[in-house]
């Protein structure tokens, strides 16, 4: 939630058998109950103007919101990644954009790790606009999170990589080298990943036959925040997590 008020999750298979619990797990999170949200869809502007307002009115810092979206991810994608049968810990690849978005990614790799997963962020460009996103890396590494300027050979043998690239105030084209990691997103959600380290099998469950599972913070990256896909790139990622309210391209969702 990137206002960190209100935690929406929506899920695409193989997760819409279990949408309603899913919901009530991150809406828990923020304190809500489902019954009491109803905030419709944002549009940019609206949920620009939401930002500047909670920081004008209420006196959120953007450090507060933040910290409040990246622990609300994190606890979406432990949320569905418990859903699952994993032989061993799964490990989690989170790519970071140069904003905002690219930040609750950093608070959501270090709260992950907290709660026992192994985090490892992609991090092709990194923000100087503000000290808050040095601090967030500084506390990334003191965890000794692996922090690394692109994307890893491996990246389809991840069970989960977050989208935390670009947010809703994204217009264009995506460029490179985000437009090269969209692609390898997609790809790591058609590829059953092999394991990282041959191993000796220990049970018929022991070999990873799932594909990745894509976790989107607020916003598909590439996607216009009102019409949703309009490049046509076809990704769709497997969740996605909505801060504050959704976005009027989540009813393209």
């Amino acid at each position: 939630l990137l206002s960190g008020l209100t935690a929406f999750a929506i899920a695409q298979p193989p997760y819409h058998s279990s949408n309603r619990q899913f919901h009530q797990t991150c809406l828990e999170a923020s304190a809500m109950n489902s019954q009491d949200v109803d905030t419709g869809y944002l549009d940019a502007k609206s949920a620009a103007a939401l930002d500047e307002e909670l920081m004008s009115s209420p006196g959120f810092t953007l450090e507060q919101l933040m910290e409040l979206a990246g622990l609300s991810v994190a606890e979406c994608a432990h949320t569905v990644l418990s859903e699952q049968q994993f032989s061993q810990t799964p490990e989690v690849l989170i790519i970071c954009g140069p904003g905002n978005n690219g930040g609750d990614g950093l608070v959501a790799a270090r709260h992950l790790n907290m709660f026992g997963y192994k985090s490892t962020i992609v991090y092709p460009k990194r923000s100087s606009r503000q000290p808050h996103y040095t601090n967030l890396l500084k506390q990334c590494e003191d965890l000794d999170i692996a922090i690394l300027d692109s994307m890893p050979e491996d990246f389809a043998s991840y069970p989960m990589i977050i989208d935390a690239i670009f947010g809703f105030s994204f217009v264009g084209e995506p460029r490179e080298p985000f437009a090269t990691i969209l692609k390898q997103i997609q790809q790591a959600q058609q590829t059953p990943p092999e394991p990282k380290e041959e191993k000796p099998q220990t049970g018929p469950e022991e070999k990873k036959t799932k594909c990745t599972i894509v976790l989107a913070v607020d916003v598909p990256s590439g996607w216009h925040v009102n019409d949703g896909d309009v490049l046509g790139t076809g990704y769709v990622p497997d969740v996605l997590v909505s801060l504050t309210a959704p976005k009027l391209s989540a009813q393209n969702y």
